[in-house]
């Protein structure tokens, strides 16, 4: 067959099909449950390339036979693996060499991909693909900082992580060195974009940068020099106890949660700056002065990523804003009654431009790393940035995050609801005109540092991610029941003086009972903020997205779904935080257009855990859990 034939033959039958190599095209499973005939809804992820290839029909399947090797045609890996033999071996007398496999040699071309993708190819042993976007995600939280690195499928490329100095100068005391984040920021997209380059792409095709944060951490700085006052007051500090105390004394303090959403106490960040206006002289004669700056932990990166004072670009998103008791819950701006009703002068204190959690252009750009010059289009506090990275885009979805202690987001649309049953209300994200969201938000205090108390305290075991083995050696939790109220119960309860205790202990009693009670605690506590949340908002939740460490444990996740008694779904990649910050960007960029475009991200990997227990049996457990609830009030000194 004469050359030139041959080339227009293999043009003709260029078609784009899914592939059950590659596990792409319709459905978790590449498509093989729902035929082969679908178009492309994905991209080739492992061997296959982001672009239309040569097919072939084999039975009834259709798939790539042919896949692009820089400037030449070489066949599908998959079928390589079954046709080509080692370069010294002669093809077998009975099973002549495939003419097709021959033809990657006869016709050194190079494909072009068709005009209705953005994606340029890679070759089969691990090129860039120069045309692709990826995302960067900071995720500054509150022991570690990382950058990762996302492809528009949602896949982690390429990260790098740091831990910092936790400074605890009194009990209850809790501070970080604010230079320091900046510092740990830097270095981590540093060493996340040369692992990136590593791997063959080019640090151009990073095109935004997002934010997510620790909320409610407060950084206070001379705006004439752009150094820090004193140490960063982490979210965790109580030394506002008694400031506090005092507040709730002032006429109008009860209103104060219709206007921002918030009740007081020592979370938010106006505690901590009037804290700081009280015992620091250097914040106090800055603020005399009129010098003096204000800001949450997005606020502070943002301002020194972009050069500082040079540039001074000082905003915040709502989602951060919102933690400060500063905004008003339903304009998304700042409110002069109450800044006026906690004394503060904003004449000598200034309070970052609130923006938009995804822009293009509010945010600047990268200075000091290898990414200066890329733009930071989105942020995100870490736990709105977790609903976002869980899509939890519309009303009545809702997510969990499993970590040291425990933050519920209930996505309420686009009102704010102020909770009625020990709820905060709070900013879920705002991407612009019809893409605001609330949330009603809960936390525990002791969730996974549970664990770790266990380990530490107790010595039930030699590390934390030993304890759920050891509850899976009993059947259930021989009647015990453990109340973590280390320091109080937070939402719903609210009850300062408990503290922990366990009831139901008997000679029975073996270290496996008091493992599973103290899993078992962060379940009854999520259920009890649920049933809040369905309270205050009206609706029956669904679904339960989960995240973080706890989650981990299949033992925890089927706990939970057996007491709320709806499915639980826990994706396979668990960077949800980071991805909520890198959407947020993204959309700025147009990497993703739409909520519809991500309908598909993180979906592989993932497990449901539906309920295994009867309604009336979950209500039993429940209401024993109550009863330690009560029991557990009034122990501290």
């Amino acid at each position: 067959m004469p050359y030139t034939l041959l080339l227009l033959l293999f043009r003709l039958l260029t078609l784009t099909l899914p592939c059950p190599s590659c596990r792409v095209g319709d459905g978790e499973d590449g498509g093989r449950s729902r035929g082969s005939g679908s178009r492309l809804r994905g991209t080739y992820k492992y061997f296959c390339q982001p672009v239309k290839l040569t097919l072939i029909s084999l039975s009834h399947r259709v798939v790539p036979l042919l896949s692009l090797t820089h400037s030449s045609l070489s066949l599908h890996p998959r079928l390589r693996k079954q046709t080509i033999k080692k370069k010294d071996t002669q093809p077998s007398p009975s099973r002549p060499r495939r003419r097709l496999w021959m033809l990657s040699s006869l016709l050194p071309i190079r494909l072009k991909p068709d005009s209705d993708t953005n994606m340029s190819p890679t070759s089969v042993n691990g090129g860039a693909a120069p045309n692709i976007s990826f995302v960067g995600a900071i995720d500054q939280g509150t022991t570690s900082t990382r950058f990762l690195i996302f492809n528009p499928q949602g896949e982690v490329i390429a990260t790098h992580q740091l831990e910092f100095k936790q400074i605890y100068p009194q009990p209850g005391w809790h501070e970080h060195d604010p230079e320091e984040l900046v510092s740990s920021v830097e270095k981590c997209i540093d060493g996340a974009v040369q692992t990136f380059e590593t791997q063959g792409h080019s640090r151009d095709q990073i095109k935004a940068v997002g934010i997510t944060n620790q909320r409610e951490t407060t950084v206070l700085w001379d705006r004439t020099t752009g150094k820090a006052l004193y140490n960063a007051i982490v979210w965790t500090d109580t030394r506002t106890k008694d400031l506090v105390r005092r507040l709730k004394q002032r006429l109008g303090a009860s209103e104060l949660t219709q206007r921002c959403g918030l009740p007081l106490s020592t979370y938010p960040s106006v505690g901590k700056l009037l804290w700081l206006l009280e015992n620091v002289p250097e914040v106090k004669d800055a603020y005399e002065r009129g010098v003096l700056a204000f800001g949450t932990i997005d606020t502070w990166l943002v301002y020194k990523l972009n050069g500082g004072i040079a540039r001074d670009v000082y905003v915040s998103d709502p989602s951060n804003a919102a933690r400060t008791m500063f905004m008003n819950i339903h304009t998304l701006q700042y409110d002069d009654d109450l800044i006026d009703w906690f004394r503060v002068d904003p004449a000598k204190v200034k309070l970052a431009k609130i923006v938009r959690s995804s822009d293009p252009e509010a945010y600047g750009s990268l200075h000091n790393t290898l990414l200066s010059g890329t733009k930071i289009t989105g942020c995100l506090g870490d736990q709105s940035a977790a609903l976002v990275g869980q899509k939890g885009f519309t009303a009545g979805l809702a997510k969990n995050t499993y970590g040291t202690g425990c933050f519920l987001l209930y996505n309420i649309g686009p009102k704010p609801v102020i909770s009625s049953h020990g709820l905060l209300t709070t900013v879920a994200f705002d991407f612009g005109p019809g893409k605001t969201m609330y949330a009603l938000e809960g936390s525990i205090a002791v969730a996974g540092s549970s664990v770790k108390f266990l380990v530490d305290n107790f010595g039930f075991i030699e590390s934390s991610s030993k304890l759920s083995a050891l509850a899976e050696t009993v059947e259930d939790n021989g009647g015990c029941t453990f109340v973590t109220a280390f320091s109080g119960l937070f939402a719903p309860y609210w009850i300062d003086d408990a503290r922990g205790t366990i009831f139901g202990i008997t000679a029975y009693t073996q270290r496996g009972h008091i493992a599973r009670a103290t899993l078992e605690a962060t379940c009854f506590q999520t259920k009890a903020i649920l049933d809040s949340m369905e309270k205050d908002s009206g609706a029956a939740l669904t679904e339960l997205a989960v995240d973080g460490g706890m989650c981990n444990s299949d033992l925890v996740m089927q706990t939970q779904s057996d007491l709320i008694g709806i499915p639980v779904n826990r994706p396979g990649m668990r960077e949800t935080t980071a991805l909520g910050a890198a959407i947020a960007a993204g959309f700025a960029v147009g990497v993703w257009k739409s909520f519809d475009e991500l309908k598909d991200v993180n979906l592989e990997g993932r497990t449901i855990f539906k309920p295994t227990i009867s309604k009336d049996e979950a209500s039993e457990r429940f209401g024993r859990w109550e009863k330690a609830v009560q029991m557990s009030k009034g122990w501290s000194s």
